[in-house]
């Protein structure tokens, strides 16, 4: 999670004061991912103890990649099967699959349109999808 989360931060670069919503996993809780946060200015928050509903839009996710995502299959090797998720994901999901819960448009490009709308309330609007 840590690479995931590194690799975010490089290509994405939030501006601090980001939220960070997860469940109570242990790999969220560690003490080096939440000095990472710390580090860059995101806030941590998680879910309360044994509720699962903050956690549909993942487990949606997976339901969809396990149906239109690439082949489970066994892969070669951990690189090669890394590499058919990241196509996926960075190529795909991200750029190209509409999301009826952003209005029928791409991550990426409700992202650039929240960018682009003016601060409302005098709020910070960084939207960043770590997936």
């Amino acid at each position: 999670m840590e690479n995931a989360l590194e690799m975010a931060l490089v290509s994405r670069r939030p501006k601090a004061g980001l939220l960070f919503h997860s469940d109570r996993g242990s790999q969220y809780t560690s003490n080096r991912y939440q000095e990472l946060l710390k580090e860059h200015g995101i806030e941590a928050r998680m879910s309360r103890k044994g509720n699962c509903w903050d956690n549909a839009p993942v487990e949606s996710f997976f339901g969809t990649l396990k149906r239109a995502g690439p082949p489970l299959s066994r892969y070669e090797n951990h690189a090669v099967a890394r590499s058919a998720l990241f196509d996926y994901i960075e190529t795909f999901y991200n750029r190209k699959r509409r999301h009826s819960t952003l209005g029928y448009l791409s991550p990426l490009a409700f992202e650039q349109r929240i960018r682009k709308e003016p601060e409302s309330n005098g709020k910070n609007v960084d939207v960043t999808y770590v997936f």
